[in-house]
């Protein structure tokens, strides 16, 4: 069996995210490791060249910006990744540029991958989501946030990323996936409330005009965490190769997590999923068999 992995980044130095965290949580589990970079002049490049890794394999290409629709860019160069990959590969992990796995979790998936890799009826697998906020001692729990996604897919031409690279289809069909005891931990909302507030605005451009961004995004110079609904402590341990980073925080941000900020819908409808476990009106981008 023969495991690639592939990700996207571009500007991922100019706008703080853990892309090198990203990638070397995986590399113990991967054969080869394609990384698309988006031509930027922030060092993002120059820093996916320093790891130390022969699994990396590095292509680069011209992002369209005008491909703002629906997100779409990102599901494009997501495909290009994917095509990059060796065909002789069984799986391909699917990791985004503020994602990184917990090493603890590198075993379940590899046993799950040997388990399924001869039952084509499995498209792929199904991991749980951890979203840290703020910094990373808090972990958002609203329903507002996606609770799975499917990161690891057969490596089949037919899978492609779908709508903004959130999930895949097969000619439009969802994959039929079965869920894993494993975590994607996204940092995409932990950096300092200025490098947050430029991500906002550069990251909404990539579905939404400039005059719509003017419009969604404040003109502050810094993000202000304190817009959000409920957060709960985290009481886990991060992934080794965030340590470094954590360790190197140089903002603070402290919230009361009694504290909800939240419609009467909303808490009917989160005491509903507290007890059932049963999400209303989820959006589910798979089918679990």
């Amino acid at each position: 069996m023969k495991i690639s992995a592939c990700t996207i980044a571009r500007n991922a130095v100019k706008f703080d995210y853990p892309i090198v965290e990203s990638i070397t949580s995986i590399l113990p589990l991967c054969d080869e490791f394609v990384v698309n970079v988006g031509f930027c002049d922030d060092g993002t490049l120059e820093r996916i060249q320093n790891i130390a890794s022969p699994k990396i394999k590095i292509i680069q290409s011209q992002w369209d910006d005008s491909l703002r629709e629906g997100g779409k860019l990102l599901a494009l160069e997501s495909n290009r990744a994917l095509d990059a990959v060796s065909p002789d590969s069984t799986w391909v992990f699917y990791l985004q540029a503020d994602e990184v796995v917990h090493e603890k979790y590198i075993d379940t998936i590899r046993n799950a991958m040997e388990t399924h890799q001869n039952n084509l009826m499995v498209d792929g697998l199904l991991f749980h989501y951890t979203h840290f906020y703020g910094n990373y001692h808090y972990v958002a729990n609203s329903r507002r946030w996606y609770r799975n996604e499917i990161r690891v897919i057969r490596n089949n031409s037919q899978i492609r990323s779908y709508k903004d690279a959130q999930g895949f289809r097969i000619r439009d069909k969802k994959l039929q996936v079965k869920p894993i005891d494993a975590q994607i931990y996204h940092y995409g909302w932990v950096k300092s409330p200025q490098a947050q507030q430029e991500k906002q605005k550069n990251f909404h451009k990539l579905w939404h005009s400039d005059e719509q961004v003017k419009k969604m995004v404040s003109q502050a110079n810094e993000y202000d965490y304190n817009t959000i609904d409920s957060l709960q402590l985290f009481d886990g341990t991060h992934p080794k190769t965030m340590l470094p980073r954590i360790a190197h925080q140089n903002w603070d941000f402290v919230f009361d997590t009694n504290k909800i900020n939240m419609t009467i819908k909303e808490k009917m409808l989160a005491q509903i999923e507290k007890y059932t476990g049963w999400r209303v009106g989820e959006n589910k981008n798979f089918k679990i068999i």
